[in-house]
């Protein structure tokens, strides 16, 4: 549900503008606000499944996004449908760590890789489900739709996880709110300050508060957030200690990436598609079905590799196809490209997914203790959230930037009217989709570097058996 909630949602963008009279930016705070509410709880709500059960935090997750979604196809105004999303992305905050926690404590890491693997597939089959399916209910019912299909689903979703999620032993734990208020407030004055920056061309904003201020102020509070977990004597709402095993920590870096790329080259992609080619949103969404068919198929048999100890070689080569697919997308995406060409990155980004969600999983719970899955989890899903509103915020900054320089007569705000109606002249096509071409190359740019954090992770052999574990904070023989 929550994979699938992203993927409608921006395919429907195009439809919520012209029926709320929103405008590009603002439209894109319906997917930025979600994420951002997505993330900032992850850290706690992963310790709060540790403390009362994953299981209990996961209902009660499934619950608040549920009833979220129907208020989001209730609103009526873009502020109403962006609170909505808010709380839904709480919701969808109580239920990630959770799923990822059982997964780690029922498994042992020498089978991990294909428990994980078909865990990531969910982002492949999520990928196929949510535009077609968005593409389907926009067309055929209204925007409100792609929420509304949420209800019952999470009902039946409600009475299945009661009964078949298993009750796993609690730990007793010390949560520190300090920690939690400045990790939020960090992550809301970096994502506001990259998100609007280029409403307020990057100046002021009101009085003393300017744009760079704000991401300054959310630097400077994250590093305080970090020093504060290093000398907090309680019991720290990020245990530093888990940094020292070397493949929890580039996992981490790299599924930050992989959250950037992921969530900002769908965006230019989309708008291509449905304004410069005049694809209806169901036409659009029958585009990543190559994508999604290819990520799915080959994770099962992506996880038998990472088991035999080949993660670190499938994450080179997932992240340098993936950048490969990124780049191909920005040379296709002209005015007259024949549309079936499209289709080629798409398979390719496909099969770059397989070598990237379970193998960098599978990195990063591989050496967890039970007793810090909740935590581990909600760091690693945190970091990935992270890089997805970071992705978010980025992309609209750097659309409407090209869309300004690459579009005649003054930039986006000169064919407003055909923005809204999902039409463009033929004189604005050519601008419009460098801009959007030229949008996918910053995820391309990104996925280098995550190409270049794989070179780093230390080979697990395949045996590895459970005990051989290490402790919170202690080093691997392997890895000193």
């Amino acid at each position: 549900m929550i994979l699938i909630d992203t993927t409608i949602v921006s395919v429907a963008n195009p439809a919520i503008m012209r029926a709320l009279g929103a405008d590009i930016n603002s439209v894109i705070w319906v997917t930025s606000a979600y994420l951002l509410a997505y993330a900032v709880p992850l850290l706690i709500t992963g310790r709060l499944g540790d403390r009362f059960g994953p299981k209990r935090m996961y209902l009660f997750g499934l619950v608040v996004f549920t009833l979220s979604s129907l208020w989001c196809g209730l609103s009526g105004t873009i502020a109403s449908l962006i609170a909505a999303r808010v709380v839904q992305g709480l919701g969808a905050a109580f239920m990630t760590p959770q799923t990822m926690a059982v997964i780690t404590r029922i498994f042992p890491p020498e089978r991990r890789g294909a428990a994980m693997s078909i865990w990531g597939s969910t982002a492949g089959v999520a990928m196929l489900v949510g535009p077609i399916l968005g593409g389907l209910l926009v067309d055929g019912f209204g925007w409100e739709w792609v929420f509304y299909i949420n209800v019952p689903i999470g009902v039946a979703g409600f009475v299945l996880a009661a009964r078949l999620v298993p009750k796993l032993p609690t730990h007793s734990h010390r949560f520190d709110w300090l920690g939690v208020a400045l990790s939020a407030a960090g992550m809301f004055l970096l994502v506001f300050g990259i998100q609007e920056g280029q409403t307020y061309s990057w100046g002021t904003i009101s009085g003393p508060i300017t744009v760079w201020g704000l991401i300054i102020a959310g630097v400077v509070v994250m590093v305080l957030f970090v020093v504060w977990q290093r000398f907090n004597r309680a019991e720290p709402l990020v245990p530093l200690g888990l940094f020292r095993d070397r493949n929890f920590s580039l996992a981490n870096a790299g599924i930050s990436v992989v959250g950037l790329v992921v969530t900002s080259f769908g965006l230019p992609v989309i708008f291509y598609y449905q304004l410069v080619r005049g694809m209806t949103p169901t036409e659009s969404a029958l585009m990543s079905i190559p994508l999604a068919v290819f990520s799915g198929v080959l994770a099962p048999f992506a996880g038998k590799l990472v088991d035999r100890g080949h993660g670190k070689i499938m994450n080179i080569g997932g992240m340098l196809v993936f950048a490969a697919g990124l780049v191909l997308y920005a040379v296709l995406m002209t005015p007259d490209m024949p549309i079936w060409l499209l289709l080629i990155p798409s398979a390719v980004i496909g099969i770059a997914n397989a070598g990237i969600w379970g193998p960098l999983a599978t990195l990063a719970t591989r050496s967890l203790p039970p007793q810090l899955a909740g935590a581990g989890s909600g760091i690693y899903n945190t970091t990935r959230q992270v890089g997805a509103v970071l992705g978010s915020a980025a992309i609209a900054a750097l659309m409407e930037a090209r869309l300004a320089a690459d579009l005649p007569s003054g930039g986006p705000a000169a064919p407003a009217g055909e923005l809204a109606s999902g039409h463009l002249p033929q004189f604005l096509q050519a601008g419009f989709a460098s801009a959007m071409a030229q949008s996918v190359l910053l995820p391309a740019a990104f996925t280098v570097l995550g190409l270049a954090i794989a070179f780093f992770f230390v080979k697990v052999p395949a045996d590895m058996p459970r005990e051989a574990a290490p402790a919170p904070g202690k080093v691997p023989e392997s890895q000193r």
